[in-house]
């Protein structure tokens, strides 16, 4: 199946609760060259950060294959590159949805599934 990629353009939220019991919060954007942002954040039971990391890169898809290089880590504002000859900076994911509301996708080797919905304005409500 092929997905169209102007689709994906945008940004995109996911929201869940964590075997933990912590809250998980992934923000996603997709820009039209190609690069990618994306921000993780981990939250206790009283709503304080725990973890935050940011990661930026390149993304693409191809008929139902996603895929993501990560580039960067940023921390306090400053870019640091990561290493790319580590494969954990490479992933590939098969869509099982796509369309202007939602993205769903499952990585190749972890089997793992993940939902995000699209950010409707500039407020990240997932």
């Amino acid at each position: 199946m092929n997905f169209d990629r102007k689709l994906l353009i945008g940004c995109w939220c996911r929201s869940e609760i964590n075997d933990e019991n912590l809250h998980e919060t992934e923000y996603a954007e997709m820009l039209v060259d190609g690069g990618y942002e994306f921000s993780f954040t981990v939250h206790n039971s009283s709503g304080e950060v725990i973890q935050q990391s940011i990661e930026t890169g390149d993304w693409g898809l191809v008929g139902d294959v996603h895929f993501t290089i990560a580039k960067n880590e940023v921390f306090e504002q400053e870019y640091f590159a990561v290493d790319l000859a580590n494969p954990d900076n490479y992933h590939a994911y098969k869509v099982l949805t796509l369309n202007s509301q939602m993205f769903k996708y499952q990585h190749i080797v972890s089997e793992e599934v993940f939902i995000l919905k699209r950010v409707i304005d500039k407020v990240a409500h997932c």
